[in-house]
């Protein structure tokens, strides 16, 4: 079986949801003919037409706005937002509308839409096409904020994104999209929404991290198993919020040494409640203090490829702060 990419998966995932459900329809800029910026929706629309694979104005606001309405009416759409950097427009229809239909109906009105957010830097992205926006929404009770790093979670978590009743953010790293391959199983599966995991085991220290960052910690991981001695346990929060707390406390307490790594600022960041609810629940356990490495707060990433490298945490970064973390 050939291994196919974080992209392919996701695709994957659309088309077969889309021919299970005809009420799976997917709406935003250039998804239909274009296939999106990415390619991501290559071809759906000439399999479904442009009714159920259809180009949006450039307005955020109207694609998940469009989508509430579409949702509440029997259609179960998949509203793509076309880099994360753009989405600020459509936060009061996700924030204030989305997260809260099901609350303030008791019961009565559900959203089911999912929204995709391709995210994270790449090379020549800068200000408005590298940002790492998903702690904007998890703290908004009402939704599900997810980030798998791998084309088999993705593909699995995707279907459960669309055949969730409440609205779901769905988080994709673009330089994964092609980056990343592995073998993906041929028959319907899916994978739940609220579930962290386990990618490597360990008994010196545990690091939690997803997206790009991720990839970087497994292969350090390796160095430092190899060159030091040193074995890491590596979760990935693939649910962002809420977050699987006993999978995270578990690790923790296993090792008493906590790392989490994004490439999000730091300050404000996903890595500071998963540091607050280790420090807070598995305290008794610690054998060091919670540590974190991130991006610097600074407002974006820069377009200059040596400073760019600086804003991201490097492997060499990485491979440091775990050492550090594994001698304290």
């Amino acid at each position: 079986m050939p291994a196919k990419s974080l992209l392919q998966a996701i695709h994957e995932g659309l088309a077969e949801e889309m021919r299970a459900d005809e009420s799976v329809m997917v709406l935003g800029e250039d998804v239909g003919h274009a296939g999106g910026v990415f390619r991501v929706t290559q071809g759906l629309q000439d399999e479904f037409g442009p009714e159920r694979v259809m180009d949006t104005p450039l307005a955020e606001s109207l694609i998940v706005g469009a989508a509430i309405g579409l949702s509440v009416n029997g259609m179960r759409p998949v509203a793509e937002i076309q880099f994360a950097d753009f989405i600020p427009p459509a936060f009061d229809q996700i924030v204030n509308e989305a997260a809260r239909f099901y609350y303030r109906s008791n019961g009565a009105w559900n959203v089911p839409i999912t929204v995709r957010v391709p995210y994270g830097v790449v090379p020549g992205g800068a200000l408005y096409h590298s940002q790492s926006v998903e702690a904007w929404f998890c703290n908004t009770p009402g939704l599900k904020v997810v980030a798998p790093s791998f084309p088999a979670d993705a593909k699995g978590m995707l279907k459960s994104a669309v055949r969730d009743p409440n609205p779901v953010l769905f988080f994709e790293h673009k330089k994964a999209y092609r980056l990343i391959k592995e073998e993906i199983p041929e028959d319907d599966y899916s994978v739940p929404l609220d579930r962290a995991k386990v990618h490597r085991q360990g008994g010196d220290i545990t690091v939690v991290s997803y997206g790009m960052t991720l990839h970087q910690v497994l292969e350090a991981a390796a160095r430092i198993s190899e060159e030091h001695g040193v074995e890491a346990e590596v979760v990935e929060p693939m649910s962002l919020y809420p977050l699987d707390r006993e999978t995270i406390l578990e690790a923790a307490r296993k090792t008493g040494k906590f790392l989490v790594v994004s490439e999000a600022n730091l300050t404000g960041s996903v890595s500071g409640e998963i540091a607050a609810l280790v420090a807070r629940e598995a305290f008794e356990w610690l054998d060091a203090p919670v540590m974190r490495l991130g991006a610097p707060d600074t407002p974006a990433a820069p377009f200059a490829r040596p400073m760019m490298d600086f804003f991201v945490p490097s492997p060499e970064k990485i491979e440091s702060a775990m050492l550090e973390l594994a001698r304290y």
